[in-house]
């Protein structure tokens, strides 16, 4: 095997190397950013807005619903 060869195959997997590298510390970045505008905001969670009497009846109703369904299934699954 000629020199050329191997320098050329040694250069390859550098050149991969640190591609691969650089691909790596790209999607890090974006990672650590939070996808961009999201960033800008800092890291405080968002604020939840207050619920209506009417919003909060309609989640304690859908709540007894799955509440009743979750009994039902224990119970078939018991028998």
């Amino acid at each position: 095997m000629g020199f050329d060869r191997i320098a050329n195959m040694v250069l390859r997997r550098l050149i991969g190397r640190a591609v691969n590298a650089g691909v790596n510390a790209g999607i890090n970045a974006v990672a650590k950013r939070g996808g961009g505008k999201k960033s800008s905001r800092g890291d405080h969670p968002p604020q939840r807005a207050e619920r209506t009497p009417e919003e909060q009846a309609e989640r304690e109703r859908i709540r007894e619903v799955r509440q009743a369904r979750r009994a039902r299934r224990a119970q078939r699954d018991q028998s």
